[in-house]
């Protein structure tokens, strides 16, 4: 079986609509897949397929409502079968790790029982996320050709790697406690490239980043460029891998290019995916030549010892980490993009305006995350 997260790092750039499409596509070819909506506190892939209104999901299963095997519902399509999210839950970072641990083991039980497991993610690059991400070596990311997506796409597959790196280094190694002394800076941790930083540890923990560098070589992250409007744009994807090759020493497939297309709206509002509603459309031609390539395709693992159910996690700290790095985290990626070409001069400025916003709505999030961690220590001293 071979496991296809599909994350963007930002909404609105289409993965719902490359989850839905690709799950019938693979089915029309005789492929058993399974769909699952995990972009929970925003659920809404049940729409994308034209499923009814779910009772039971991925939520009442994390509530103990239902057994897995009752939430995998059959649908219209040949071959798929879907699980709903829950709207119900706030949220997939919100999981606890036992949950998220819950749902990978099930996860692996339907080995047997399918070709393709497909897992529409929610945007963003909480760790719950990375960690859905990084239970395949092929998952894919989707972006769009506007300067965020684009940056959005770099700023989620450099957070990977980090994880992956902090996965691979044992808590106590003289490679983990490297990395906890860069913590106490994190904005220089994010612009430290990745191949320097190897080298790094190298010197530190020689055991641990031969590990690394081997999980890097099986890592094999697959890109998918929608709602390019003109040829240049699809020129996105290659500068896309550029980067990634330079500051992450991260090779990207690429998949394809996906134009945008008005008849996506009208099979929207039709409850129908748009392979469904015209085979031969601009997406739907796309979307059959993208599931052909994944056919092809050789199904890949990590080695054997990288369990992701053993990944470190905490909760309020690492929120307080988001909040406080976000801004500056993405104007290091700027930099980083501006250096190899990936963004204009007008789109760096564009850029620059879009963070100022940002920067006020974070300082803001901030404020609260802080609030609700002096409610939290408030209540454990009085317990």
């Amino acid at each position: 079986m071979q496991i296809i997260p599909v994350a963007s790092g930002k909404g609105g750039v289409g993965k719902s609509l490359l989850s839905a499409n690709l799950a019938i596509a693979l089915g029309q070819a005789g492929k058993k897949v399974l769909l699952i909506d995990l972009d929970l506190g925003a659920s809404n892939l049940h729409l994308v397929i034209g499923h009814p209104n779910p009772k039971a999901g991925v939520g009442t299963f994390l509530t103990g409502e239902s057994k897995f095997e009752d939430i995998i519902c059959p649908t219209d399509y040949d071959n798929v079968s879907f699980i709903a999210g829950d709207s119900e839950i706030p949220g997939l970072t919100s999981l606890k790790v036992s949950q998220k641990n819950e749902l990978i083991k099930s996860f692996n039980k339907q080995e047997s029982k399918f070709d393709y497991l497909i897992l529409d993610l929610g945007a963003g690059t909480h760790l719950t996320i990375l960690d859905m991400f990084l239970l395949s070596p092929q998952g894919i990311v989707v972006t769009a050709p506007t300067v965020t997506a684009t940056l959005n796409g770099y700023l989620f597959l450099k957070n990977v790697m980090f994880r992956m790196m902090y996965n691979t280094f044992k808590k106590g190694s003289a490679g983990y406690k490297y990395l906890e002394s860069l913590k106490k800076d994190s904005l220089s941790l994010q612009r430290l490239y990745i191949p320097k930083l190897v080298e790094i540890l190298e010197k530190e923990d020689p055991e641990g980043t031969a590990l690394f560098k081997k999980r890097i070589n099986e890592f094999h992250p697959r890109l998918v460029l929608n709602m390019i409007d003109d040829p240049k744009d699809a020129d996105r994807a290659q500068r896309i891998r550029r980067s990634c090759q330079q500051y992450l020493d991260l090779d990207l497939d690429h998949l394809g290019v996906i134009y945008r297309d008005t008849l996506q709206d009208k099979a929207l509002s039709s409850r129908l995916p748009v392979i469904v509603y015209k085979p031969q459309s601009i997406i739907g031609q796309a979307i059959y030549r993208i599931a052909e390539k994944i056919i092809q395709s050789e199904t890949l693992k990590f080695d054997d010892s990288y369990d992701i159910t053993q990944a470190s996690d905490t909760s309020f700290e690492i929120a307080t980490e988001e909040a406080n790095d976000d801004f500056g985290q993405k104007m290091a990626y700027i930099e980083e993009l501006a250096g190899t070409g990936a963004l204009t001069a007008g789109e760096l400025a564009e850029t620059l305006k879009q963070q100022q916003y940002e920067l006020t709505r974070l300082k803001n999030e901030n404020n609260l995350l802080k609030k609700k961690l002096l409610e939290a220590a408030t209540k454990g001293f009085k317990v």
